[in-house]
This record gives C-alpha cells, structure tokens and sequence, in this order.
C-alpha cells in the first residue's frame, strides 16, 4: 500500500535499513555478551594480567563484534535478493557506513559489558534504547514524509544518519548530510573507545 520513495519500490527502499539493523544488533549483542560473561566466569582476570595492551584487548572485542554484525548483514542483504534486486551507486560509501557502525555498537557493547552487574543489566540498553531508535530511525520511512516538528525531532536520533548514509550508499539519495554522518559516527566512534580504555583501565 506504500508508494514508491524517490523512484525506488518501498521494497528496495527498506533492504538498507534492515541490513543495517542487522548490523547494528548483531555487532551490540556479540561483544556485550561475550565480555560480560568472561567477567561472570571470572575470566577476565586472566586478560588483565597477561601482558596483552588494554588498547589490543578492547580493538580484539571490537573485531569480533565487528566481523559478526557485518557477516549476517551480508546474510541479510543476500536474502533480500531473492525479493528485489537493490543495486550499490556507491560502494564506497556502504562500505564506511557499514564499518563505522558495527565499529561503533561493538565499543557500545564492550561498555555495557563492563557497566553492567547482572545479565539484566545488559539487555536494559537495547530493549529500552536501542530498539527504539533503531525502529525511529528511518528503516522503515523517509523522515521527509513525517509532520516538520517530527522531522526536527527525527534528526536528533543518531541511527538516522547511520541508516540514510548506508542507503545512500545503495541509491544515491538521502535524508540527511552524508559528510556530517561520517564524521559524526567517526567521532563517537573514537569517543567511545577512549571511554572503553579509560573503563578498562
């Protein structure tokens, strides 16, 4: 029942988005559940006296959360083929976007990781988060078709640009600045890792 948006099938329009999703869940759950259960087994003892840098320990975390988020983005834009056929008008792009991102909610993960106290600590986040923005974050919609006051509102929430980044990276068109994205994600991405050394430390 949903037209077309900016000449792309709703279906096509969406692929991005849910990729993204993907990507964004899987790189948050994999590290927040890995490091948390080495501190509930006790073994992150072992990780803090070996000679290993802190910097090397948190980067290994982060790969892992990485590869895992991008892998089932991968799963997911692959079975999306069977039901459209979206085409990449900038490989490039997809490729920072989707780096950035599983980068920046695997070092979002390690910190909840270290935070939290129970295993209900560490699903407080994305049940009452990260959900939220991510299904408020143009997944499913362009922002251009909500009232102005939401559009205002819209652009406050960072998911936003990670998703529209990445679905200009597929269809050359998007709802917010593309430069702005890259380096927003860049510096909460850099941020975030001095946070996680600092906590480790």
């Amino acid at each position: 029942h949903i037209s077309d948006i900016n000449c792309i099938s709703y279906i096509a329009f969406i692929v991005p988005g849910l990729v993204m999703m993907a990507v964004i869940s899987n790189s948050f759950t994999n590290v927040v559940s890995s490091f948390f259960s080495t501190k509930f087994q006790r073994n992150v003892e072992e990780l803090l006296v070996s000679p290993t840098p802190n910097f090397v320990i948190v980067a290994g975390y982060m790969a892992g959360g990485m590869i895992r988020g991008i892998l089932v983005g991968l799963l997911v834009f692959a079975t999306s083929s069977f039901f459209t056929h979206p085409h990449i008008h900038n490989v490039a792009i997809v490729i920072i976007f989707i780096v950035l991102t599983s980068a920046l909610f695997s070092l979002g993960g390690f910190l909840n990781a270290i935070i939290a106290k129970s295993f209900d600590d560490i699903a407080i986040f994305p049940t009452f988060v990260l959900t939220p923005l991510t299904y408020l974050g143009g997944v499913f919609y362009s922002i251009h078709d909500l009232p102005p006051v939401w559009q205002k509102i819209s652009l406050l929430n960072p998911v936003l640009y990670m998703v529209n980044g990445f679905r200009f990276g597929f269809y050359g068109f998007s709802d917010v600045n593309i430069a702005l994205s890259i380096l927003m994600l860049a510096l909460m991405c850099a941020m975030l890792m001095a946070v996680n050394l600092h906590f480790f430390n």
